[in-house]
């Protein structure tokens, strides 16, 4: 379970300030950040279309339910859930025919676009690109917009990289490869603890990283 708060707070692993709105994660007593809780690829599906949230999880190896604390009813109320963005586009395909399903698609675009910075969003694509100059067309842009979509939590959202420091894009970029390129989350769902599962993976982490960085773009 993933929690919206409603108090300004604090990452405890890597102390990143995670602002009212904010998504973290309870593991073991600590609050996370979505990036440390390594739900950070995952994408917000709000509440609302019950046959695509079902889809969603479904089709999702990863998910989440998002709570928030209602203050009226003393008590956490769903907001949505976190899941793969490949399973959530299945979910909508699936759904194609009906409606509502329409009319629930583009509401989750204005959430998305009314989230989205787009000139920071775009300056922090081209800090990307410029430090991984080898990384496939358009990769850049998929990475800012999900790394700094507001109230995320994520490394997008930091105060290091509303200065566009190269570290905040190599953060970004490096949790981008892990999920996409590597065996991580199939093995976060094996059972494998996440500092082995980091291990496990960090060696094709960095052979990718490597070759985007050297201009030479994966076949």
């Amino acid at each position: 379970m993933v929690f919206r708060i409603r108090r300004d707070s604090e990452c405890s692993e890597c102390n990143r300030e995670l602002l009212h709105g904010s998504l973290l994660c309870l593991k073991n007593g600590e609050a996370l950040c979505l990036d440390c809780a390594d739900l950070g690829h995952l994408e917000y599906l709000p509440r609302g279309d019950a046959a695509l949230t079902r889809r969603a999880r479904k089709h999702s190896g990863l998910a989440a339910v998002v709570l928030e604390f209602s203050r009226s009813r003393k008590r956490y109320e769903r907001q949505g859930i976190l899941a793969e963005p490949e399973a959530i586009e299945k979910a909508e395909a699936e759904c194609l025919a009906d409606a509502d399903l329409r009319a629930a698609r583009q509401a989750r675009q204005s959430v998305i676009r009314a989230e989205l910075d787009q000139q920071y969003a775009q300056a922090f694509a081209a800090t990307v690109r410029r430090r991984f100059p080898g990384c496939p067309a358009g990769i850049e842009n998929k990475i800012a917009e999900h790394a700094c979509r507001k109230y995320s939590g994520r490394v997008g959202r930091s105060a290091m990289a509303k200065r566009l420091d190269p570290e905040a894009a190599f953060l970004a970029v490096h949790a981008f490869v892990r999920h996409r390129f590597t065996d991580y989350d199939n093995l976060l769902m094996a059972g494998r603890a996440r500092s082995v599962a980091r291990f496990e993976v960090e060696g094709k982490v960095s052979e990718v990283l490597a070759r985007w960085r050297e201009g030479q773009p994966l076949n």
